[in-house]
């Protein structure tokens, strides 16, 4: 059995992405959406789809302030705007890698052939039991995992489109983590990334009063209470347990803290090495590191989604580097003793398949918000950066929101206070 996980940051590396030299960004195109998902604070009868000229603007602003490798196309759901094929050919023609954030639900194999010809680089479907959806009868994460494997397929099909899920966790989908890690590690060649969303709402992270400018704020009306919330807060470290309930060797090599609090695991990034039936290990700290570097060096970003021909490199970079990194050597030995024990493995790709664990904005004690230290996810909003997370707050109220814990009155003594008061001498 796998021991509990427990974050330290000295062991792993630490991805140098900052607010103006990061792997992400984040556009949002539209509001709009073609289902409910639990918990959504998205209100779609405001501001609808953007123009091509608004999409430019903010382009514009990325361009200026903040490298990038993708643009993370969001909404909403981006394959409901009319113009989704022509802002893909933008991005493209921009020089990031289109990135399309869906739902899948739009998706049709002509559209997805016109998007291919208008430069995508890579698609990151969001499907989960939060989602009210007209295209499955899936009651749990488990039995969705047909409905990921659908369009993992699509794109493999069509070929050289990067193949990634986002599945948002609560206190009531955690014990279903491991099952989905089971599916897609069957499928390493057509799912290149899951990522695991903590689920977050102000219900959920303690006794705060909440304030805009100065205002005392009702947050319900902005994030309301849903049961798929579950009744707990989730940490990374609980969904690391669950991956490792399905692989015990699963091992992060990097991470970003928080922005307060630097020893919380914002983001923690394992990458597996393996086929369909085996897995060799996870790559180090230090094969992270020189990929990252390596790339910086050749295009001057950061390396954010990698192309499926790059991700068919397994085998080949765990026998280069296994000369100098003990970890990858015990990767590349595990694979040369299975060529030992079935000689077929030659013939069989071992790929590298990324899990990713994202932990949002955390209030602590003091009310301070613990972000995500250089937040992949800035997204532009009337020329300024911020972070998508949050960015219902500033349409809401024109700040960001304030935190201020309770105080438990029954310690407060009022008359006592008076008393001192009525005791001071007298002004002369």
């Amino acid at each position: 059995m796998a021991a509990s996980f427990s974050f330290d940051p000295t062991k792993y590396y630490r991805l140098p992405w900052s607010l103006t030299d990061n792997g992400i960004s984040w556009l949002e195109v539209t509001t709009r959406c073609n289902l409910t998902c639990k918990g959504c604070y998205r209100d779609q009868s405001k501001e609808g789809h953007k123009s091509l000229k608004e999409i430019e603007e903010d382009l514009a602003v990325f361009k200026k302030e903040r490298k990038s490798d993708c643009m993370s196309i969001a909404g909403g759901d981006p394959l409901v705007h009319p113009k989704i094929v022509e802002i893909v050919r933008m991005i493209k023609e921009g020089g990031w890698k289109p990135i399309v954030n869906t739902n899948g639900l739009a998706l049709s194999k002509n559209l997805l052939q016109k998007l291919k010809e208008a430069g995508v680089f890579g698609f990151t479907f969001h499907v989960d039991t939060s989602q009210v959806r007209k295209d499955t009868n899936a009651k749990c994460e488990v039995e969705l995992n047909n409905l990921r494997h659908k369009f993992a397929q699509m794109l493999g099909d069509v070929g050289g489109i990067s193949c990634s899920f986002n599945q948002t966790v609560t206190g009531e989908t955690l014990d279903q983590v491991s099952e989905v890690v089971r599916w897609s590690q069957q499928y390493p060649d057509i799912v290149h990334a899951v990522v695991f969303i903590l689920f977050r709402e102000p219900a959920l992270m303690g006794n705060y009063d909440y304030y805009a400018q100065g205002k005392k704020i009702n947050m319900n009306s902005t994030y309301s209470h849903t049961e798929f919330a579950g009744r707990r807060l989730l940490k990374s470290a609980d969904v690391v347990n669950k991956i490792r309930e399905q692989d015990p060797d699963f091992e992060p090599s990097a991470y970003l803290g928080g922005t307060v609090d630097p020893h919380s695991a914002k983001w923690l990034i394992g990458v597996r090495v393996g086929s369909r039936s085996k897995t060799y290990g996870y790559i180090t700290p230090r094969f992270m590191e020189l990929v990252q570097d390596g790339y910086h060096v050749m295009y001057n970003r950061w390396l954010s989604y990698s192309s499926p021909s790059f991700l068919r490199l397994g085998r080949s970079s765990a026998l280069t580097f296994a000369t100098f990194d003990k970890g990858m050597r015990s990767i590349a030995r595990n694979y040369v003793r299975d060529c030992v024990k079935k000689p077929s493995t030659l013939l069989q790709p071992a790929y590298f398949q990324t899990f990713t664990i994202i932990q949002p904005i955390d209030l602590l004690s003091d009310g301070q918000a613990n972000m995500c230290d250089g937040c992949p996810d800035m997204t532009v909003y009337k020329g300024k950066m911020y972070w998508s997370c949050r960015l219902e707050e500033i349409k809401e109220y024109g700040s960001f929101v304030s935190c201020v814990p309770r105080t438990n009155l029954k310690h407060i003594e009022p008359k006592a206070t008076v008393r001192k008061q009525e005791q001071l001498p007298a002004s002369p």
